[in-house]
């Protein structure tokens, strides 16, 4: 079994394959100001027309006009899909009360059963807060308006999780070259660690290109994935381990019954932030209330604290999701929602 966890050699390797919904919404505004005309004469970078970067940080800045800045009755808020989307309605119930008490806005937890309901739902004016997995936040950024500002962490500030690529435990997959012409399961096209990660190392490091090299499968979602190498539906699965860790202490998944044959090394977890064009002071409550949250107690410390992530963490997209760009760039990823 190899375990390669070295920054170095993951760059080394990004830098080889370089080379060779509806949900319960009060306001349509957003909806209508997105649909605007394009701003011009500013700078942009992989984002959409309808944004503006002028201060350099990747992220589209909120509207110059401000009779096109959202200050909407209720507030929508969505985490990123993962099993039975519905129950992290009570995981974040505590949360949700005190995002109300700080804002003075209802709020509305939206159960977002795919990545992709998520991102339109944001880039059509019906998501206002949002959670975005690692490999869908520079799609968010990009094409959706999603403005990150914090992440989860341990209380000591560390903070990510690992791919890892698993097996079942009596599986004749001994190490990453077996993969060769058997079957590989992610989890959608827009996961960092479900597949982008997964598929640019196995070009790179092991010279095993997807659909050619081997068959590749999509479960979905990493919680499929992982119940289905279990019981053996997928031979090899590339995972998030934050989830795997979150699932078999829950009792929904068994560990003992899994193999780890790769682990890279450490990414940013789920993005947090808001659309670029809420109105600012209501963005201000919104980020105070998120750094405000006493967890001591609640499910949200239940459920996310068996992997150390005990509070929200300031962050900046260009500086934390800058490896997950250079993913992005590896494999060719264009940055548009259709």
């Amino acid at each position: 079994m190899k375990n390669h966890s070295g920054q170095f050699f993951w760059h080394q390797a990004i830098a080889i394959c370089l080379i060779a919904l509806s949900t319960a919404c009060s306001n349509v505004k957003s909806a209508t100001n997105r649909a605007g005309s394009a701003p011009t004469n500013c700078f942009r970078g992989q984002l959409d027309v309808k944004f503006c970067d002028r201060t350099g940080d990747l992220v589209a800045d909120p509207p110059t006009n401000p009779a096109e800045f959202v200050n909407p009755d209720t507030l929508v808020f969505a985490y990123t899909p993962l099993e039975n989307p519905a129950s992290y309605k009570e995981i974040w119930a505590e949360f949700i009360a005190h995002l109300e008490k700080v804002t003075g806005k209802k709020v509305s937890f939206f159960a977002v059963d795919s990545n992709l309901a998520q991102l339109k739902a944001m880039r059509d004016g019906r998501l206002h807060i949002a959670g975005f997995n690692t490999g869908s936040t520079p799609l968010a950024v990009n094409a959706a308006g999603f403005v990150p500002f914090a992440i989860m962490s341990a209380k000591d500030g560390s903070f990510g999780y690992q791919m890892e690529i698993i097996t079942y435990n009596d599986s004749d997959i001994q190490k990453i070259e077996d993969i060769k012409g058997r079957q590989l399961a992610f989890t959608t096209e827009t996961s960092n660690s479900g597949y982008k990660a997964p598929a640019a190392l196995l070009k790179a490091e092991f010279g095993l290109k997807a659909g050619k090299d081997y068959k590749k499968a999509f479960s979905g979602m990493h919680d499929n994935s992982i119940l289905g190498v279990q019981n053996k539906d997928y031979e090899a699965a590339a995972i998030s381990n934050g989830v795997k860790i979150r699932m078999c202490a829950r009792g929904v998944a068994d560990c003992s019954q899994l193999r780890v044959l790769y682990t890279s090394p450490t990414f940013p977890t789920t993005a947090y932030g808001y659309s670029y064009n809420l109105e600012p002071k209501l963005v201000e409550k919104i980020q105070a209330a998120f750094f405000s949250f006493n967890w001591q107690g609640t499910r949200l410390e239940k459920e996310f604290s068996k992997h150390k992530q005990e509070q929200f963490l300031p962050v900046t997209y260009k500086d934390k999701w800058e490896i997950v760009r250079k993913i992005d760039e590896t494999i060719g990823v264009k940055y548009q929602l259709k």
